[in-house]
């Protein structure tokens, strides 16, 4: 039988996370290190909370990211994770598209994708899921209950090789029409939301 869930609101997420969400005392961002953001996921598990993250690889438009974080707010995303080089980084424009969830919703620069991915999974037993128009497996026929981070990658040209490597399972959103994909907020928000359906 299934485990009732606590609602997942902006308390739910790392300890660090709501501890420093002033961290930029101009705009209030929430940011997090890797590290932190490892020993807050290890005690949200510990307390038996199934984790979801937002792993985004080189989004680079600020519009894009602050709808990103938005819909991750709505979804209770723990974090939004982002390659420290090649990413659009957090300015006013993001924060003002956010509608303040840039300041619920840390966000996470790490140095090395392929290392964070494969550190998520052999320390926290994450599942990594990640959205590519070629993929043979449909989102809709994907498993998001439990420790899940789900990756999108950049305007365009998709994850990297490597980003690719790295995730478990391949799945892509079923288009019906002419337009061969989706914008990457719009496209993260239809993976968040289905998550939350299977998790609810």
């Amino acid at each position: 039988m299934a485990r009732p869930r606590r609602s997942k609101q902006a308390g739910n997420r790392p300890r660090e996370a709501r501890e420093n969400a002033h961290s930029s005392a101009s705009t209030g961002i929430a940011r997090l290190s890797e590290e932190a953001l490892f020993q807050g996921l290890d005690e949200l598990i510990a307390e038996g909370e199934d984790v979801l993250l937002l792993i985004l690889d080189e989004v680079q438009d600020p519009h894009n990211l602050g709808a990103c974080l938005r819909s991750s707010d709505g979804a209770g995303v723990a974090a939004v994770i982002v390659p420290r080089h090649k990413s659009a980084p957090v300015t006013d424009t993001v924060v003002r598209v956010a509608c303040g969830a840039a300041k619920s919703v840390p966000v996470v620069s790490v140095g090395n994708m392929a290392r964070f991915l494969d550190r998520l999974r052999e320390e926290l037993a994450f599942r990594v899921v990640g959205t590519a128009d070629q993929a043979s497996h449909d989102l809709y026929e994907q498993d998001f209950t439990g420790n899940v981070g789900i990756v999108l990658g950049a305007e365009g040209k998709g994850m990297r090789r490597l980003t690719r490597e790295g995730c478990d399972d391949l799945i892509r959103i079923p288009m019906l029409g002419d337009v061969e994909c989706l914008n990457v907020s719009n496209a993260a928000a239809v993976c968040l939301y289905e998550a939350v359906r299977q998790r609810r």
